[in-house]
């Protein structure tokens, strides 16, 4: 983790990385839920600002909504509390959510439809544990903060606090917890890819510490986590920053008339830009905007795409890279 913050920090703007990394991480978290899109209907709905597209992407895109409010809420409040789960939550639902009250549940096993755990009941007793929960992360302990997330992911999904959506919440509160604890200063930890690589394994830990108190497995299973995806997370950060490099040379040696640093890091700022991008940050006016990208799709780093109404440019290579 300290290889992939120190990464990040050598980027000139490492701040691009919160477009690109948090929707893999949203696409990889719905996909544990069943919920299916693709890796270029994310970013393309992630351009077009979630018009055109359909519910599994619209979803996987509220995720990330939902990483970012809780990320500038941590950074606002220092605290985590059950106020800041529910407002994750809700924008994962795309709904007002609450505690659950006296309606019980059960997670049952999806192919027998056999009862599997019964979650605590009544919205007192669930907030009662989810005091204890935050009270858990909030205080300065002798365990190792990676050690903490872990034991505080089971105990979350353990806890099971609304009718829908735990998963995911769950898994946005395991990044903003790292980033709490300045182990990175970006949320981009993408962990649900290694959870999807081991996806029965996960669930039979979890398992097996309700039943028989198994916590050692448990967290050594989510430490790995941590040290695969970071390993992988670095691997790609590296690479982008070399992309940026070669880009910048090409266009420096090709058109340098159009060069800027708010160019190049708009580019990167996710797979597909449109003219408006170049607009907003204030690099060109619209016409200028449109005559940038179109030389920057003869030098073949672009490449243009109609959706509907709206022109689409695709960086080829960092597409590529993901």
């Amino acid at each position: 983790m300290a290889q992939l913050e120190a990464s990040t920090q050598l980027l000139s703007k490492p701040s691009i990385l919160l477009n690109i990394l948090p929707l893999l991480e949203a696409k990889g978290s719905s996909e544990i839920e069943n919920i299916i899109t693709t890796t270029d209907k994310l970013f393309k709905g992630a351009a077009l600002f979630h018009k055109d597209i359909d519910a599994a992407t619209k979803e996987a895109l509220s995720y990330k909504t939902a990483l970012h409010s809780g990320y500038k809420s941590i950074e606002a409040t220092q605290t985590f509390d059950s106020q800041l789960a529910i407002h994750i939550c809700s924008i994962v639902q795309g709904q007002p959510m609450h505690i659950r009250s006296k309606e019980p549940v059960f997670l049952t096993n999806s192919r027998s439809g056999e009862k599997i755990y019964t979650p605590p009941t009544g919205q007192d007793l669930i907030t009662k544990k989810l005091t204890n929960l935050f009270d858990f992360l909030n205080q300065q302990t002798e365990f190792d903060p990676l050690v903490r997330m872990a034991v505080a992911h089971y105990q979350f999904e353990a806890i099971h606090p609304f009718h829908d959506g735990n998963g995911r919440t769950g898994r946005i509160l395991n990044i903003l917890f790292l980033s709490h604890q300045n182990l990175l200063s970006l949320p981009i930890l993408y962990l649900s890819r290694h959870i999807n690589n081991n996806r029965l394994g996960y669930y039979e830990l979890i398992k097996n510490v309700t039943e028989e108190k198994l916590w050692e497995p448990w967290i050594l299973f989510m430490l790995n986590a941590v040290c695969e995806t970071a390993t992988w997370t670095n691997e790609k950060v590296i690479r982008i920053g070399e992309l940026m490099l070669e880009m910048k040379n090409k266009i420096q040696t090709n058109a340098p008339q159009i060069y800027s640093d708010a160019l190049l890091e708009t580019l990167f700022e996710q797979p597909y830009c449109r003219i408006a991008n170049l607009v907003d940050n204030e690099i060109a006016k619209r016409q200028t905007a449109s005559v940038y990208l179109k030389q920057l799709c003869d030098l073949g780093i672009l490449k243009e795409f109609k959706v509907g109404r709206e022109k689409l440019y695709v960086n080829l290579d960092l597409m590529r890279l993901f």
